[in-house]
């Protein structure tokens, strides 16, 4: 019988490492101040065996408090919350812990709503009317560092970046082959999927993001594409093209809109 190789403990060493940290479920945090929706929240989320929620929280001071304690992968954020809102929650968690995603869901559909939450760094926003597998599924995308969007707040982001490109000619400061990675990243496709689009090798398409964070003075992906989106020099058209399945389904469902 050969010998085994010494090579070979090591090999099932990282082998079972990489299973481990694939069956590492998302942690999440629900910050929302009715009861009923967080307690009906998490038992839509903890019903798939890859999410987990470890805390609640019923205004947004204690979501700040919890997510700087916990440290969650995610957390669901309400923006009309009591001691404090959840646009001045998201700012605060991100300033602190900004590899930590915040996915808005809420009845609130007000533009200003929309762009402030953006802004302060949300990842995804949601309206109160999806269904749950619309929830599980942003989860997920915002986890791995997409931008998700509901079709009506998406129809209406894109309208906005239409007037902001109108009222201003400032142009991205990347360069051709920078916005052509960007617009990849945008839609939610891995660095080896960009390069294999591209025609680039993986640790280019690296070295052209990190150029890209750079020039805007971001720190991820989302950070990047909501920051192109919102001067108008990416539309989100270009997120939705031959964007992976989930992406596409939610852009071509007719767009509905719920109030407060």
């Amino acid at each position: 019988m050969p010998p085994k190789s010494d090579t070979q403990p090591e090999n099932q060493a990282e082998t079972a490492g990489s299973d481990d940290e694939m069956n590492t479920p998302i942690t999440i945090l629900i910050a929302d101040d009715h009861v009923l929706v967080r307690e009906g929240t998490r038992r839509l989320l903890e019903a798939e065996s890859d999410l987990r929620v470890i805390a609640e929280a019923g205004d947004g001071a204690a979501a700040v408090a919890e997510a700087e304690r916990l440290k969650p992968d995610v957390v669901i954020m309400d923006i009309a919350m009591p001691v404090m809102n959840g646009i001045e929650a998201t700012r605060q968690i991100k300033q602190r812990m900004p590899q930590l995603a915040v996915l808005a869901l809420t009845a609130h559909d007000d533009t200003q709503y929309v762009m402030k939450l953006l802004e302060a760094g949300a990842a995804g926003f949601l309206l109160k009317d999806v269904r749950g597998r619309e929830l599980v599924e942003a989860v997920r995308a915002v986890h791995r560092g997409e931008t998700t969007l509901h079709p009506a707040i998406a129809a209406r982001a894109q309208r906005l970046a239409s007037e902001r490109r109108a009222v201003t000619e400032e142009r991205a400061p990347l360069s051709e082959r920078e916005m052509e990675v960007l617009r990849e990243a945008a839609r939610g496709l891995p660095n080896k999927d960009i390069a294999r689009r591209l025609s680039l090798s993986v640790r280019t398409v690296h070295t052209h993001l990190g150029n890209i964070f750079s020039k805007l003075g971001v720190g991820s992906r989302t950070e990047a594409v909501l920051l192109a989106l919102r001067n108008g020099w990416i539309s989100l058209e270009d997120t939705y093209r031959n964007a992976p399945a989930h992406v596409a389904e939610a852009a071509e469902r007719p767009a509905t809109t719920t109030r407060p």
